[in-house]
């Protein structure tokens, strides 16, 4: 039953960006600058927040828009109804749903839809991942320099010490291709399907990467921060590669190369 609401919820918050995608809504900025949020996203979340209480009314939900719907649940449903949304916002459809399920603190399903591509990204805690029920894997690549890396920039301390320009520049200048989505989610997937070799980002929040992170350990890649320990959605760093370059590139990212 959790696996079939998790689907359920995923496509319905999918279909509601669809309805509204390159339409006339409402766009207003949250604290910071570019940190949008429109019309479609409360669409969708309410759509989500519907399906998951009428199967689970008493489960915990944290979500981007709405924050937390706190319970003494196990269960907590981790929602991001449109990932993206700066890309949503300007017809960009290079976005999409993304919803994780932890069970006492450890993530056991994601699912990462973006229906402008028709992709499904779906994993459960140790059985896989998969693209629209395909199994997936990470690449195979063992160096940095011949990676292809994606990365997101915050809105804020750009100019930081060996912060997310710094360590940009420094790749780039190296000759590492390094792109940028504008999705942490769809970043996360695609380090997941082996389109890219490696993830890094230097801010941010447990809606962003919940669901994705699962899905890249589940087709065999290493999440990480950036010390190397153990990734949780509750603190703002992340690495996600392949496993192959994961230590190199903590140290590119550390400034240790």
């Amino acid at each position: 039953m959790l696996k079939e609401t998790l689907i359920k919820a995923t496509e319905a918050g999918a279909k509601v960006m669809q309805e509204y995608f390159q339409g006339n809504f409402l766009i207003s900025n949250k604290e910071g600058i570019n940190n949008l949020v429109t019309e479609a996203d409360h669409a969708s979340e309410k759509v989500i927040f519907e399906i998951i209480k009428n199967e689970f009314p008493d489960h915990f939900i944290l979500s981007e828009e709405a924050g937390e719907l706190a319970s003494d649940s196990n269960y907590k449903w981790i929602i991001d109804p449109i990932d993206g949304t700066v890309n949503f916002a300007h017809g960009i459809p290079l976005c999409c749903v993304s919803i994780g399920l932890e069970l006492d603190g450890e993530m056991i399903m994601g699912a990462v839809y973006n229906p402008f591509i028709n992709e499904f990204y779906f994993a459960q805690k140790g059985y896989g991942a998969s693209l629209n029920d395909k199994r997936i894997y990470v690449s195979e690549e063992k160096e940095v320099i011949k990676s292809c890396l994606v990365t997101g920039f915050p809105y804020s301390y750009l100019d930081h010490h060996n912060g997310p320009l710094d360590v940009f520049a420094r790749m780039i200048r190296k000759g590492v291709p390094v792109r940028r989505l504008g999705s942490a989610a769809l970043d996360l997937c695609w380090v997941a399907a082996g389109r890219f070799d490696g993830f890094f980002e230097h801010k941010l929040q447990a809606w962003d990467s919940a669901a994705g992170f699962l899905i890249v350990q589940e087709a065999g890649g290493r999440v990480s921060d950036f010390t190397g320990k153990k990734y949780s959605p509750y603190q703002p760093h992340i690495v996600a590669t392949n496993g192959k370059i994961h230590d190199e590139l903590l140290k590119w990212i550390r400034d240790e190369v």
